[in-house]
């Protein structure tokens, strides 16, 4: 990899960082405020969202029927990522410590906060919980199988792809057979010096 995209991808990430973080302290500004009137808004607040929030059976009779017809196939999904996550869970468990490879945390993949809106209906709730779900295991997934790539193959594709994971960037450049047992091997060590976890 050239010097200018090493930079490039640097930057990205400090600038990807620097983002997360001022995001983070808004978040904290708007929760120190809401802390400030909290007793004299809370009640105001339950009630704004109790009045924004549509029934179960409202929600239904408006639902279109498209949704519901689809329901079955998406819910059915739950089923094989129920069994991806405990796959991911075993694969970690038994084959990283033989590579050396730091374990991902699960618990950073998966968020589960949205099913506390007091304006969601059980069924959004639900829907909310099941998104949630789904989401973490497919980034869990993405993790694992990231330091999976970069310890047994990291090499770029000849075509471009479409959105790398974070580890990529990073890669051999594909034809690039010179250098590859050496990079490959420091590539290895990088990966369990800095798991990016």
């Amino acid at each position: 990899m050239n010097e200018k995209y090493r930079r490039i991808l640097m930057r990205m990430a400090e600038l990807e960082e620097e983002l997360l973080e001022e995001l983070h302290k808004q978040e904290q500004r708007m929760r120190e405020q809401i802390e400030d009137s909290k007793v004299i808004i809370q009640h105001k607040v339950e009630d704004v969202q109790q009045e924004l929030k549509v029934h179960v059976l409202p929600w239904l009779l408006n639902c279109k029927i498209r949704n519901l017809a689809s329901a079955p196939f998406i819910y059915a999904v739950a089923v094989p990522l129920f069994f991806l996550d405990i796959c991911l869970c075993l694969y970690q468990l038994i084959c990283f410590p033989l590579y050396g490879i730091p374990k991902v945390k699960r618990q950073k993949y998966f968020i589960f906060d949205r099913h506390r809106l007091d304006y969601l209906n059980v069924i959004e709730k639900f829907n909310c919980l099941y998104c949630g779900y789904a989401n973490g295991v497919i980034a869990f997934a993405r993790e694992i199988a990231s330091r999976t790539e970069q310890y047994w193959c990291p090499i770029k594709h000849r075509r471009k792809r479409h959105q790398p994971h974070q580890r990529y960037g990073h890669f051999i450049d594909y034809g690039d057979g010179e250098n590859y047992r050496r990079k490959a091997k420091h590539l290895r060590e990088q990966l369990k010096d800095n798991p990016r976890d």
